[in-house]
């Protein structure tokens, strides 16, 4: 059994070196950049996480999530740069508020009202008229 592990180990570096020689390893995305997170603690779960983070998976439970993505559009309504984009903002997160609320997914309570979008945009339209 070890000498049969042995001689694949063997072939495996084979492959790479000679890999390396053909310069198959250069011509790959990242080649010659620093890693991420290099002097980040050592977490396991880091490529689970990465994935997650690539495909728009949240970690956080629904209602939670929803909550965050609400805080998220309130803040953004300030740098937004047309009354049309704080409306559009606005309607999006409500119309999943709403949904939130006819059928409330598991977990914690939702907490949360669709937001009154007229007065959003006044207060937007007053911040506006003061900066």
């Amino acid at each position: 059994m070890v000498r049969g592990t042995v001689c694949r180990n063997i072939w495996t570096w084979k492959q790479i070196r000679e890999s390396e020689q053909r310069g198959d390893f250069s011509q790959l995305p990242g080649f010659g950049k620093p890693l991420d997170s290099l002097d980040a603690p050592y977490d396991e779960t880091w490529w689970i996480k990465r994935k997650m983070q690539h495909q728009g998976v949240s970690v956080l439970p629904p209602v939670l999530a929803l909550r965050k993505e609400a805080e998220d559009v309130r803040e953004a309504v300030s740098g937004a740069r047309t009354e049309a984009d704080v409306r559009r903002m606005l309607a999006e997160v409500n119309e999943k508020i709403r949904a939130a609320i006819r059928r409330p997914p598991p977990g914690p309570l939702l907490n949360l009202e669709p937001f009154d979008i007229d007065a959003v945009v006044e207060e937007w339209r007053v911040a506006r008229r003061s900066s």
